[in-house]
């Protein structure tokens, strides 16, 4: 096998604005399948750097190592206030999952996993299928998800958590957490967003809901008797909570000002645009929920999945969710900060105090 394997010691990396506290950047290549690979190990404190492999047509390496760091970051963040004994990383394959990616593509990353020893455990994420985890899983036993280690799909935990979390902020918000007079707009009817719609139709809440895939909207009216809406208008729909459970990013300077809701829950990862959009929601009196806080479920299924054994402790610590977040929104309340930012240092505290001990 040809294989380049190294950690590049280049001023380029080490001056790159999200390069940080990183441990560990790998870059790995496999001339035989076409594997061009980026690693990043952000953070070990609390345990093995635990995050997901992402198979993505970037423009050039420059985006995908941004996208590492800022992603591995982030799942240090997320495995500590989920109370996991486990660091953050991520790995990003430079490649089109629907053209360029082989099973040979994926036992070769499986190598180069393999060969970190445990430092680094590697999951599904987006380009990403169950079958791929099975290659690498030939080559490496550093990998969650699969058959052998997991509890197969963990969207249905990821989507109790985020109805356990609407629950809190409901709670925080209204002074209940009964949704059966509360309308919810849900953008987004992937795995996650439709077993979210259905809990909260089976706890009373009235939906409206969008997607881009029209099949999905048509049975969520069939099934739930849900109202639809175009997606660019889901924010914008009255409602008494804005569930965003599609692409990040889409809480912004233009949407903001539209948000008719009191709460802001939902599953979609790195749902604000920049710090100042978490400022901005508070200032409208609009209730966020920290996106990393309240999408942790799917992680804690990975995280504590044992072979052949049930999901009792995975339920415990996704249903804690709720308890995390009611904590998050009273220290916000009572430091006058927001949410996200109380999020993170509940995590920096965490982290601070494994260091120490």
């Amino acid at each position: 096998m040809n294989a380049l394997h190294s950690s590049v010691h280049h001023s380029a990396v080490f001056d790159h604005p999200e390069m940080g506290e990183h441990e560990d950047i790998i870059f790995a290549q496999d001339r035989n399948t076409g594997l061009r690979a980026i690693i990043a190990v952000h953070d070990t404190t609390l345990g093995p750097a635990l995050g997901g492999c992402r198979v993505w047509p970037y423009e050039n390496p420059s985006d995908a190592l941004t996208d590492a760091l800022r992603l591995s970051r982030g799942m240090t963040y997320k495995n500590a206030l989920a109370g996991l004994d486990l660091g953050g990383g991520k790995a990003v394959i430079i490649a089109d999952p629907r053209k360029d990616k082989t099973a040979q593509m994926m036992e070769a990353f499986g190598r180069h996993v393999d060969r970190l020893s445990g430092t680094y455990i590697t999951a599904e994420d987006v380009g990403v299928s169950p079958d791929d985890m099975e290659s690498v899983a030939r080559q490496t036993t550093h990998v969650r998800g699969t058959r052998a280690t997991g509890l197969g799909d963990p969207s249905p935990y990821t989507a109790l958590g985020i109805f356990e979390g609407i629950k809190a902020s409901a709670r925080h918000a209204f002074g209940t957490e009964d949704l059966g007079e509360r309308t919810v707009s849900i953008q987004g009817l992937g795995h996650v967003g439709f077993d979210v719609a259905r809990r909260l139709h089976e706890a009373g809440a009235g939906l409206i809901v969008s997607d881009i895939h029209a099949p999905l909207v048509l049975r969520a009216m069939e099934e739930f008797g849900a109202t639809a809406v175009d997606p660019t208008a889901t924010h914008s729909a009255p409602a008494d909570i804005f569930a965003p459970c599609a692409l990040g990013a889409g809480l912004n300077a233009t949407t903001i000002p539209q948000i008719s809701a009191r709460i802001v829950a939902g599953a979609a990862n790195n749902q604000l645009q920049t710090p100042a959009d978490g400022a901005a929601l508070k200032k409208r009196g609009i209730l966020y929920a920290p996106d990393y806080a309240i999408n942790a479920g799917g992680v804690i299924s990975i995280a504590l999945a044992k072979p052949g054994g049930g999901d009792e402790l995975v339920l415990e610590k996704t249903m804690a969710i709720g308890d995390t977040l009611a904590a998050i929104f009273e220290r916000a309340d009572n430091e006058g900060s927001t949410p996200e930012r109380i999020a993170d240092r509940m995590a920096e505290e965490r982290l601070a105090k494994a260091r120490s001990a």
